[in-house]
């Protein structure tokens, strides 16, 4: 199958030196396959969205030279394809509605002795796996069960996972009314034919509940990489939640080297054009 890539950056907040730093690894590594290289704006989660960061955004990579080469869409538009592999889901048994509140989770999970790990999730102890009880639905989530997922990253190597236990039965459909971001993501990488995703490692930890999840949908698995975090001089992550501020893109050339710097590239010669053949051609022997 052809190779087909993505950068997916959600509308929070413009570009900064961390995310384009994403934008250039998926780009760079579309191109040194010789695949198609697609945006898509990942604008679900509406109360955290920015009007007009999406377009911002876009500009911001124009301004670099890196042009999707199909146009964008918006995860926003997308509500008919969530909801219909959602529905099959449901029809399936595979998920279920859920009327528990974090405050329900975390005092079921405290009478089982059991609390959220510091760095780690609120695992769904299963409270409405077998009904609602008379209690209204909130949400829906995905049933899972014991068993390691195994996937191999390309940068990070062979990956393993206990879904079941360390995350328990995670939401497709919020209680705000929101699609959440798992399943949004995996039924737009198959209905976009998304060969190999190419993205920060702060989301690695979502590729094992994917896997899950495009197993129950019977969609396709592409290639995973993680890349590299940016971090600011504390070592913490660069975020829009913490600040960071957007690329300056009147200077696009200082931009993109700085963000192939970040990769562990040579910064390239200045030109452009020159600038980005040298590039995918040291990408292509970093990450063959």
């Amino acid at each position: 199958m052809a190779y087909r890539g993505r950068f997916a950056p959600s509308p929070t907040g413009p570009l900064h030196a961390g995310s384009m730093v994403a934008a250039l690894a998926s780009w760079l590594d579309a191109r040194a396959h010789g695949g198609t290289w697609l945006v898509r704006i990942e604008d679900v989660d509406t109360p955290r969205c920015q009007p007009g960061t999406g377009e911002r955004i876009l500009a911001q990579l124009a301004d670099c030279g890196l042009v999707p080469d199909e146009p964008p869409v918006w995860q926003s538009d997308r509500g008919p394809l969530y909801q219909h592999a959602l529905d099959r889901l449901l029809a399936d048994g595979a998920a279920y509605p859920c009327s528990c509140t974090r405050s329900d989770i975390a005092r079921a999970l405290a009478g089982q002795g059991r609390e959220k790990p510091r760095h780690g999730e609120l695992v769904y102890p299963g409270t409405c796996r077998d009904g609602l009880h008379g209690k209204a639905p909130r949400a829906v989530r995905l049933r899972t069960h014991p068993g390691e997922v195994r996937w191999a990253d390309r940068r990070l190597g062979p990956q393993h996972q206990d879904v079941a236990s360390a995350v328990g039965d995670f939401i497709l459909f919020r209680a705000d009314g929101l699609w959440a971001y798992q399943l949004a993501v995996v039924v737009d990488d198959e209905d976009q034919h998304i060969t190999h995703v190419v993205r920060g490692e702060d989301l690695a930890d979502n590729t094992p509940r994917q896997l899950v999840l495009q197993q129950r949908l019977g969609c396709t698995t592409p290639v995973y990489l993680h890349t590299p975090l940016v971090r600011d001089t504390n070592g913490d992550k660069l975020s829009k939640q913490t600040g960071a501020s957007a690329v300056d893109t009147r200077d696009p050339m200082a931009v993109l080297k700085a963000a192939a710097v970040a990769l562990g590239l040579p910064p390239g010669p200045e030109l452009r054009a020159d600038w980005f053949a040298s590039t995918v051609a040291a990408w292509r022997v970093a990450w063959p």
